[in-house]
C-alpha cells in the first residue's frame, strides 16, 4: 500500500531553509490590485536582481483568508541567508519601495514581520508534497 502511494509524493527533511513571513492589511476593494503590483515590483524585482545567477528565493507564496478581507500574508523560503540579506540590501529595497508606491497609491498596513518577531529563527525544515 505505501509503496504504490510513496510514488506520488516526496518527502524531504533537514533543509534548514530561512523563511519570511509578511502580513498586510490592505483595504479589501484594492487586494487584487496590490497583489498584481506587489507580484510586478516586488516578486519580479526581487528575483531579476543584477548579480544573482538565479532566483535568491525558492518559492514565494500568496496566502488569503476570507475571515478577514483585506488580510494577505506572504510567504518566503529563501535559497540561504545570505540571499535574503543580498536582497534586503537598503538600497535595493529603497528603490523597489518607490517603484511600489508610484503604482500603488492605496494605504498599505504591515501588521507582522512573523520572522523578525521570531529573531530570523523561522526556517522551513521538511516538506511533503505530491510529485
Amino acid at each position: 500500500m505505501f509503496a504504490d502511494v510513496s510514488s506520488r509524493f516526496t518527502y524531504s527533511s533537514a533543509e534548514r531553509l530561512p523563511v519570511e513571513v509578511l502580513v498586510f492589511r490592505v483595504d479589501p476593494d484594492h487586494v487584487e490590485e496590490f497583489l498584481r503590483i506587489d507580484h510586478e515590483v516586488w516578486t519580479l524585482g526581487e528575483a531579476l536582481l543584477p548579480g544573482f545567477d538565479r532566483l535568491p528565493f525558492i518559492s514565494k507564496e500568496v496566502w488569503l483568508d476570507d475571515s478577514r478581507p483585506g488580510v494577505v500574508t506572504l510567504t518566503f523560503v529563501w535559497e540561504s541567508m545570505e540571499a535574503w540579506n543580498r536582497v534586503g540590501d537598503a538600497e535595493v529595497q529603497r528603490v523597489l519601495q518607490e517603484r511600489f508606491d508610484e503604482r500603488f497609491p492605496h494605504a498599505v498596513e504591515l501588521l507582522q514581520a512573523l520572522h523578525e518577531d521570531a529573531d530570523y529563527g523561522i526556517h522551513r525544515w521538511s516538506r511533503f508534497e505530491r510529485t
